[in-house]
């Protein structure tokens, strides 16, 4: 292994003193520095790497953090550098935060490096940045690292910084994985789809779908890679119910991959080098793709976070675009019950930090159905909407009802990565937050309602950008987010400016 793996275990044993400061709203008694690192340590496809920049920036929410205590410095660390007016326009979210005071305790760090490799490794290929960040962190009993995913590389750069980092040691990293997902499930008593994991080539798919025709023949069925993201790891098969080897093969070689910049041979080729799943297709009267949050102790503690309802699109309606708060409120119960299992056993596991576990449901002959699909252990597109949510609000998340209660009543919001249009690269970062401005979208401290923007820098690069819309229900949400497009629709021309009169 890269990272010295007697020195990482000593760093994360001290996450037991540092638990109680390890959210958001914590009001920490003592100092706190979190050293956000939204390095995106995985694979990803070839269209996702201009975006990287803007992806590390998707957690500013965390900046969010400074309003909670005087105790709390952030240093966030980018690529490239952030335009300025990014981080201050979180710190202008908060109600009487004054946002010089707040300003003083936010160090961004830039290593200027547009490569795509991964932001840890930039930074440990940089030794005098390195020190630096010791410097700025100072004493390391009170510095944490928040990552998007903890890999050898965040584990050898939290050993070089001397602090610990709040997630899962990198050795258990397979529970994330398609196929570990599916043996956790198994392990919990959690139903999930029929199928099969560990598969490591063609022959392998073909074999496990002969396998799921012989117990019970399905029209479709999905093939994973164990370390795909978003759902652009999955490919879509059409078996007609075959059940011959020779008419599954043909499918296989014909299987649809969610990312459209794949052929079935380069698919079928990625998946020979990284492994992976094939299960059904669960199809029903209605179907839905909920997911819950948790999170686990170093004490062994499990905490349901949120449930959340996604939005999935694509090709083969398998990729992440977005979620709403809470979920529906038949899920929240099962979500909630089966998630509960599935933390128990990865705690029981070793595995500490935040994680999400999705499912897929179905409607069918009066009752839900839930089945477990797969484990993100790491942050992921739900976690920053409901960090906004809990940074922005003296909210209490209810378990049971899975609800979150703040001053002004029950929290509601729809949340998106992908606000995208052609058009949009007319618009700069700056435009997109006056655009906001103008149309009275921002955060209403008073009433807690509002839009928060997320990967602004996007609009530039590919058209696209990030917003939460927190309402008091589901149907203000979506409106807020509605006015939100209409807004950049038309500052971009998009759509055209209604003419006074004009309806």
């Amino acid at each position: 292994m890269a990272y010295d793996v007697p020195a990482f275990g000593s760093l994360q044993s001290q996450l037991v003193g540092l638990w109680p400061a390890l959210t958001v709203r914590t009001v920490p008694t003592r100092p706190r520095v979190i050293l956000v690192l939204n390095s995106m340590t995985i694979d990803l496809p070839d269209h996702f790497l201009p975006m990287i920049p803007a992806y590390e920036e998707r957690y500013l929410c965390f900046v969010l953090a400074l309003a909670r205590s005087e105790n709390t410095r952030v240093i966030y660390v980018t690529s490239l550098p952030m335009l300025p007016r990014l981080a201050n326009y979180y710190l202008q979210l908060v109600k009487d935060l004054k946002p010089t005071d707040a300003a003083n305790r936010l160090t961004v760090v830039s290593v200027g490096d547009p490569s795509e490799l991964p932001l840890s490794r930039k930074i440990l290929d940089r030794p005098l940045l390195v020190r630096r960040l010791r410097e700025l962190i100072g004493d390391p009993q009170y510095g944490f690292i928040w990552p998007f995913i903890v890999t050898e590389l965040e584990a050898e750069l939290a050993v070089a910084l001397g602090i610990a980092i709040y997630g899962p040691d990198p050795a258990l990293s397979h529970l994330g994985s398609k196929t570990g997902s599916r043996e956790a499930f198994v392990a919990a008593g959690v139903p999930c789809p029929r199928g099969a994991g560990g598969l490591r080539n063609r022959d392998d798919i073909v074999d496990a779908l002969l396998e799921i025709q012989r117990t019970g023949p399905v029209r479709r069925a999905v093939v994973k890679l164990d370390t795909g993201f978003s759902g652009l790891g999955n490919a879509d098969i059409e078996l007609g119910y075959a059940d011959q080897r020779r008419d599954i093969v043909n499918a296989v070689d014909r299987l649809v991959p969610d990312d459209a910049s794949l052929s079935a041979e380069s698919f079928l080729a990625a998946f020979a080098t990284c492994g992976g799943v094939a299960e059904e297709w669960i199809e029903g009267e209605r179907v839905v793709s909920p997911s819950v949050q948790l999170r686990a102790s170093p004490l062994g503690e499990v905490e349901v976070l949120s449930t959340h309802d996604q939005v999935l699109g694509g090709p083969n309606g398998q990729t992440y675009l977005g979620c709403r708060f809470p979920a529906s409120p038949p899920l929240i119960e099962p979500l909630t019950r089966y998630g509960r299992s599935i933390g128990a056993e990865l705690s029981r596991r070793g595995v500490t930090g935040r994680f999400a576990v999705d499912f897929i449901v179905t409607h069918k002959d009066g009752r839900w159905w839930p089945r477990a699909l797969e484990i993100n252990l790491r942050n992921g597109g739900t976690t920053h909407p409901a960090i906004t949510l809990m940074a922005l609000t003296d909210g209490t998340y209810d378990e049971e009802s899975g609800q979150l209660l703040t001053r002004t009543g029950f929290k509601h919001y729809v949340a998106t990565d992908h606000l995208e249009h052609r058009h949009y690269r007319r618009l700069t970062p700056d435009d997109v937050l006056d655009v906001v401005e103008a149309a009275g979208l921002g955060w209403d401290a008073t009433l807690e309602t509002g839009v928060a923007l997320h990967m602004v820098s996007a609009v530039a690069l590919n058209g696209g950008l990030g917003a939460t819309a927190i309402a008091n229900s589901s149907q203000e949400a979506e409106r807020l987010l509605s006015r939100l497009r209409l807004a950049l629709d038309q500052a971009s021309g998009a759509h055209p400016t209604p003419q006074r009169g004009t309806p």
